[in-house]
């Protein structure tokens, strides 16, 4: 009698059964809300949601559903807000997802080959996380052709890849990226299908993965690009994937105090000048 009246006892305390405990995922570290929790408290550190999203299927299933969403609203709200505007719903699905978007703010993609458009570098830049990242939709317009400026589009400061010595002229390489708004419906990719631009054949978007065009090969690089970067006019090749991604390499060009004057003296007179719109840059984002 009291052997079995053990055995009952046992039986009633919670989380006794091992096919309960196996099946039930969302408990303790595990629960979404504790992983919201903990996250916010380290101010959505991306390295360390990358780290915890490799530990498992189901804490990377987790970090792809809920934590890169959240560690983008909270490091770029403005930008989100924006790229999630226009009948979409706050915090609603993205092209490439989350994640890609995620990797975008915080994660600098290098360059490590030559294009068709861009001489092979000595030293190939690799990728890296970058700490604070600055998007701007002024310095965006400045890489859209006059007929697509109704376009959103967010680009970032160029990263600064140092040459190795007996490079090209001694020029630092420059990488940069940026992303669209609702770029399925974008004056951008319907000048892309009207000139039946193709798919590059080698290269693929290093955040989603996706195939893209070359916009140099599709002569849609206004000149006002290369001033934005602070390049040479023809130094430069980006690309844009079908997910609306953007991602390019310059080589940036180092100028003396005369060159800089001359630079200011012309830069209002090219036919893309930058203008900023009415309701203000508020695109100027620290990540």
């Amino acid at each position: 009698m009291e052997s079995s009246s053990r055995r009952r006892s046992c039986k009633s305390l919670p989380n006794s059964s091992p096919a309960r405990t196996a099946s039930d995922g969302n408990t303790g570290i595990m629960d979404e809300k504790v992983l919201f929790l903990v996250f916010r408290s380290i101010n959505w550190d991306p390295q360390v949601i990358c780290l915890v999203a490799c530990l498992s299927r189901r804490l990377r299933a987790v970090a792809r559903r809920v934590l890169f969403r959240e560690l983008c609203a909270a490091r770029a709200p403005l930008m989100v807000a924006a790229l999630t505007a226009s009948g979409a719903k706050p915090l609603g699905r993205l092209g490439g997802g989350w994640y890609a978007l995620a990797k975008l703010l915080f994660f600098c993609c290098g360059c490590a080959a030559a294009t068709r458009f861009f001489s092979p570098v000595e030293t190939p830049a690799k990728g890296h996380f970058v700490g604070v990242s600055r998007f701007s939709k002024t310095s965006g317009r400045s890489f859209l052709p006059r007929r697509c400026w109704g376009d959103l589009l967010f680009v970032s400061d160029p990263c600064e890849h140092p040459e190795a010595p007996g490079g090209c002229g001694g020029e630092d390489l420059g990488a940069y990226r940026g992303v669209f708004r609702g770029f399925m419906r974008s004056r951008t990719r319907a000048c892309l299908l009207r000139k039946r631009a193709e798919l590059e054949a080698r290269v693929r978007c290093p955040y989603c993965g996706a195939r893209v065009w070359s916009m140099t090969a599709a002569g849609l690089v206004p000149r006002s690009a290369a001033r934005r970067l602070g390049a040479h006019q023809g130094s430069l090749e980006y690309f844009v994937c079908v997910n609306g991604h953007l991602h390019g390499y310059c080589r940036l060009a180092h100028l003396s105090s005369s060159d800089s004057d001359h630079y200011d003296a012309n830069d209002s007179d090219d036919d893309d000048s930058d203008e900023v719109d009415k309701e203000g840059d508020e695109g100027n984002v620290p990540c």
